[in-house]
């Protein structure tokens, strides 16, 4: 499979800028909150894995689905983490899936993390969605702010 993959991605960088898809230049915010319970997996000394499960709530309606790796280092404050979630629901009117990824680092106590939607990961109303998502935590509770596009 990584192999497939690696043919994919080198595949994709012939192709001509003329050939790709052009995307909207709309911005768009939507805003609220969300629960998670993190399922753990495995519990190895050094790397972990779990099961996410999201529901989130106000301009995005949707459940999400997910797996984490997760790894900490020896120094107190350094660990890092991966994820991939698929999130299925309603966006300003319309339905769909598409897919999160997360990349996050805590690099002695300051953290650092950026989740994207998955490029072309959008199905049905929410095909062509493309953006960013950030997770905010404040006073035990967890809130989001997705700015994304749609052709």
């Amino acid at each position: 499979m990584r192999a497939t993959l690696a043919l994919l991605f080198a595949a994709s960088l012939l192709i001509p800028a003329s050939a790709q898809i052009p995307r909207s230049q709309t911005k768009r915010k939507a805003k609220g909150d969300f629960e998670v319970k993190l399922i753990p997996q495995t519990d190895g000394p050094t790397i972990g894995r779990m099961l996410l499960d999201k529901k989130f709530h106000g301009d995005l309606e949707a459940t999400s689905q997910g797996q984490m790796l997760a790894a900490q280092t020896t120094f107190k404050g350094s660990a890092g983490y991966v994820a991939i979630e698929q999130v299925k629901g309603t966006l300003a009117g319309k339905t769909g899936t598409f897919l999160l990824q997360h990349s996050g680092i805590m690099d002695r106590g300051k953290p650092s993390l950026t989740v994207l939607i998955l490029p072309d990961s959008g199905t049905e109303e929410l095909a062509g969605i493309s953006g960013s998502m950030k997770l905010i935590i404040e006073g035990g509770k967890h809130s989001y702010v997705l700015e994304y596009e749609l052709p």
